[in-house]
């Protein structure tokens, strides 16, 4: 489900300095270090973006006023080129949850370091990750660990959305903890992809 995309008129400063083009690329947006309060910040720098929903699920409680029901909607964003985002969003309307998560998503956008991290390889293509990381959220632990080409994503289902979805084409994945909660599988894995920033190497795009 795509983004509808209306008439933008920036209204944070990061924004409007998108929007008068004194930033000029989506890593410069990143590498600013301010929160992107704006969906159109992304939209703007990566409109080839792509959005899966992952999990789809109802929430109820009781009010005063009786039982209220809501859904809630696990989606990622990304380009297949090393950039991904991961949202949720609650609503009683299925549709408005998902659009909130991926609205949500957009502005949780993060760069991947991707490469070739590999012993058993080493082609310097950005096919896999140049190092091992790891990602937790709730009870699931994500370690990635780099693969050589031809190998493919060595995971479940949920991961490799993820992992597809940022541009990471090898890798082996190893989990514990509740792997079959799809929010906090999907989440870890995000989050380790996350950590590919925090070290740099000399093989890495």
């Amino acid at each position: 489900m795509a983004y509808e995309r209306e008439e933008w008129q920036p209204v944070t400063g990061l924004g409007k300095l998108v929007a008068a083009g004194e930033i000029k690329s989506i890593d410069q947006v990143l590498e600013s270090g301010r929160p992107i309060k704006e969906p159109q910040i992304v939209d703007y720098f990566l409109p080839d973006l792509e959005d899966q929903v992952l999990d789809i699920s109802m929430m109820q409680r009781m009010t005063d006023s009786g039982r209220r029901v809501q859904f809630r909607a696990v989606v990622i964003v990304g380009n297949r080129n090393g950039y991904i985002g991961f949202g949720q969003g609650k609503d009683v309307q299925v549709g408005d949850a998902i659009k909130k998560a991926i609205v949500k998503a957009k502005m949780n956008l993060v760069k991947v370091r991707r490469g070739c991290g590999s012993w058993e390889c080493g082609c310097n293509a950005a096919h896999s990750i140049p190092m091992q990381v790891t990602g937790v959220a709730g009870s699931v632990k994500v370690t990635l660990k780099p693969a050589p080409q031809g190998i493919g994503l060595v995971t479940g289902d949920i991961s490799k959305k993820v992992l597809e979805l940022a541009g990471i084409k090898d890798a082996w994945t190893f989990a514990r903890g509740q792997t079959r909660t799809t929010i906090n599988f999907a989440k870890a894995t995000f989050d380790a992809l996350r950590a590919t920033n925090k070290i740099r190497t000399g093989r890495v795009q």
